[in-house]
């Protein structure tokens, strides 16, 4: 006899993220807006302080965090020199191109680098939320214990979301978009797939990254109906509040 068709598993809940907000992405990421079902307060926006901001840009800004919309940290510059360690030139040929700025430092350079991130919001007259995201997810040479010191609460990694006033890492899955080749195009189709049933499966939060060109990728059919499918939308300190933690080894 046939085994019986298993149930189908349950859509996971979301945590929605949009990386690279900058005044050269203004445009890109109020279409992205424009776009998602989530609440403003569940869509939290990834700011690089240190480009070229304007009067008009930061007055958008302002327009979105009294909208509702949570600000983060992303680094200072969102690019970096040219990697010297293997680990970096590999880091940057798979993954990150030229923008994981945090590899490029000691942890001293990070550490200020983090401190000034945080300072610049509050010289703008905004809040940054808790959260800080190294761009590419790659936070360099800096030990964990070193970010308890840090303005920011919350680090965000590849591999999940590090509390460092717990000191307490929440493994949750992570799903992009940023497929430019058809090698990554072929391998963020599977992490995608892999990720959300683990999501589903373990009843975790899914973090949806999204960056502001995925619209016009290979992978731009699956970034809004992606959002769309979830059960419901956390935003990042909710999703740590209520996400079971271990403590980093």
């Amino acid at each position: 006899m046939p085994a019986a068709p298993s149930e189908p598993l349950p859509a996971p809940r979301a945590l929605v993220s949009i990386h690279d907000v900058m005044p050269e992405t203004r445009q890109q990421v109020s279409q992205i807006l424009a776009l998602l079902p989530q609440a403003p307060q569940a869509v939290t926006l990834l700011v690089v302080p240190g480009r070229d901001w304007q009067t008009a840009d930061l007055d958008w800004l302002h327009q979105l965090q009294q909208q509702g919309y949570p600000l983060a940290g992303h680094g200072w510059l969102h690019r970096c020199d040219p990697p010297i360690s293997l680990y970096h030139r590999l880091h940057s040929l798979l993954l990150s191109r030229r923008v994981a700025e945090h590899l490029s430092l000691s942890a001293s350079g990070i550490e200020a680098l983090i401190r000034n991130c945080h300072q610049w919001f509050l010289d703008q007259g905004l809040q940054p939320c808790e959260l800080y995201v190294p761009p590419a997810w790659a936070m360099g040479a800096i030990h964990r214990q070193q970010l308890a010191d840090m303005p920011f609460r919350l680090f965000e990694t590849l591999t999940g979301v590090y509390d460092a006033q717990a000191q307490k890492m929440h493994p949750l899955p992570l799903v992009g978009f940023e497929a430019d080749t058809p090698l990554r195009e072929w391998l963020l189709r599977g992490f995608n797939h892999l990720n959300w049933r683990r999501a589903s499966h373990k009843d975790q939060p899914l973090r949806i990254g999204i960056h502001p060109q995925d619209l016009s990728l290979r992978l731009c059919n699956q970034v809004i109906p992606m959002t769309q499918a979830v059960s419901a939308s956390l935003g990042y300190q909710e999703a740590v509040a209520s996400h079971p933690a271990h403590s980093p080894t």
